[in-house]
């Protein structure tokens, strides 16, 4: 049957199929299918595809019908994927056994089923979880074409970030020094390293940076990545005046280190600083707190304010991308 599918070449298909995703335009009832050395991906509505995405018509195969945990529930439960992880937050623990035992019994590819027992808590913001179904808490997350291994009971990751991290990404050029100043498990570090940028990763986490170098391996960086297991202020001064862009994604206290990212910044910088604050002014602190530290040294530009998302009630998290010129 003929519907209208987006044609990339087959190794841009999973960073494709994660955009369109993002967006709800998957067209589930056909499968995605390679023909002539190009991957179709079935959409729903093509007039809602990115400009830069081709459309075109082409006859592709119905998709054989798959139980899905809603199937055997008779309700659309919530939760998460992560790698081959579905991740539940869910009080009532009857109610959580019965969406784990649905998740399982369906034709999801899911490994390990986890509740979430805590709030993400402590220095390396990692939280507690309740292991429903599966062995143990690690998996590997795959996202816009990079690879991630991780212990979700060791290390704090946030598939819900994954379009905002493609955003910063693909504003970072061949040749850039990039550095990440809370950087986990390389979530930004290796996508930027993918892009030919020189990358130093920093986080107080052992357990985070042994996985960051363990994904610059995987995904064949290595030598672009530079993975330090400390304080970043500690750091700092070994890297004074050397990025040209620096990731602050620390969103209730990266004002506390802003005058490590005023060292570390070069004399043109790209500052991605993020923040979390009420509804009602939620970009004004995190530029006051910026240009406190950075002025007169620098020039402060802010080029973009964005909601990331909502973070709890009247609560948004953002990002500031604002420009230092010394």
């Amino acid at each position: 049957m003929e519907v209208p599918c987006v044609r990339v070449p087959p190794e841009e298909g999973e960073a494709t199929r994660q955009v369109l995703a993002e967006a709800d335009l998957i067209a589930d009832d056909f499968e995605i299918t390679v023909a002539e050395d190009w991957l179709y991906v079935p959409v729903t509505d093509p007039e809602a595809v990115p400009d830069d995405l081709e459309v075109v018509s082409k006859d592709v195969p119905e998709r054989e019908t798959q139980t899905t945990p809603a199937d055997l529930l008779e309700f659309e439960p919530s939760y998460e994927r992560l790698g081959d992880v579905v991740l539940l937050d869910e009080d009532d623990p009857e109610r959580a056994r019965e969406l784990a035992d649905a998740v399982v019994a369906s034709d999801l590819p899911v490994e390990t089923v986890l509740n979430k027992a805590s709030k993400v808590k402590g220095e390396t913001r990692v939280r507690e979880w309740e292991l429903l179904a599966g062995e143990d808490t690690e998996t590997v997350h795959r996202e816009y074409g990079c690879e991630f291994a991780l212990d979700l009971a060791e290390v704090y990751f946030s598939p819900r970030l994954a379009t905002e991290r493609n955003r910063v990404a693909e504003q970072v050029a061949d040749g850039e020094r990039a550095f990440d100043m809370f950087a986990g498990v390389g979530p930004f570090v290796i996508p930027f390293a993918t892009r030919g940028a020189d990358c130093v990763g920093v986080d107080v986490n052992e357990t985070a940076i042994t996985y960051l170098r363990e994904n610059a391996r995987r995904n064949g960086v290595t030598d672009r990545v530079t993975a330090i297991n400390d304080d970043v202020r500690a750091v700092a001064p070994d890297y004074a005046d050397w990025a040209d862009r620096i990731v602050m994604n620390l969103p209730h206290s990266a004002d506390d280190f802003l005058e490590s990212a005023v060292t570390i910044a070069g004399d043109d910088c790209i500052l991605h600083y993020y923040d979390i604050q009420h509804e009602d002014d939620p970009f004004g602190p995190g530029e006051d707190a910026i240009r406190s530290v950075a002025e007169p040294e620098y020039e402060v530009t802010v080029a973009t304010r964005r909601t990331v998302r909502s973070y709890a009630p009247h609560e948004l998290n953002v990002c500031l991308d604002v420009c230092l010129e010394r």
